[in-house]
């Protein structure tokens, strides 16, 4: 087995340009994201996955919100983001540091809160859908799965 080493700009050939997006792998360069999104349908071409970063300024928090049916994986870069859900009887809050990595199930009310008044909380995030799916709600309750008791 061959391995192949690359180092500096990728190079471009014809074959490149003409080949269908789905059909080669693609690199997305730190600083060229399109809005939060690195990795989606419409910058890659992707049909199931949805990728990007984002940058939550020091003492700052999101709506109470989930993500529809897609599952979200958060990896967190730097600062240290504090997750909020409802367990059916209280907020409960799950403060992350970085190189952990943080699951929220599909449907899941919850926000990001960014407790830190000086640093930021940087997180890179995987959807399973290609679009960045976000349903705003009133207030955080406990999400029961149809059927379950």
């Amino acid at each position: 087995m061959t391995t192949q080493h690359h180092t500096g700009p990728t190079p471009s050939t014809d074959a490149d340009a003409d080949a269908p997006r789905g059909n080669r792998v693609h690199l997305v360069r730190a600083g060229e994201l399109d809005g939060h999104a690195a990795i989606s349908g419409g910058t890659v071409g992707s049909k199931r996955l949805w990728m990007g970063m984002v940058v939550n300024p020091p003492l700052s928090s999101t709506d109470n919100h989930h993500h529809g049916a897609s599952e979200a994986g958060i990896y967190v870069v730097s600062g240290h983001p504090v997750f909020v859900h409802h367990d059916g009887e209280q907020e409960v809050r799950i403060t992350a540091h970085p190189g952990d990595f943080v699951l929220v199930p599909p449907f899941v009310p919850h926000r990001e809160e960014n407790p830190d008044p000086d640093e930021p909380a940087v997180v890179v995030i995987a959807r399973t859908t290609q679009e960045p799916i976000k349903v705003s709600v009133p207030e955080l309750y406990r999400h029961e799965e149809p059927g379950a008791r």
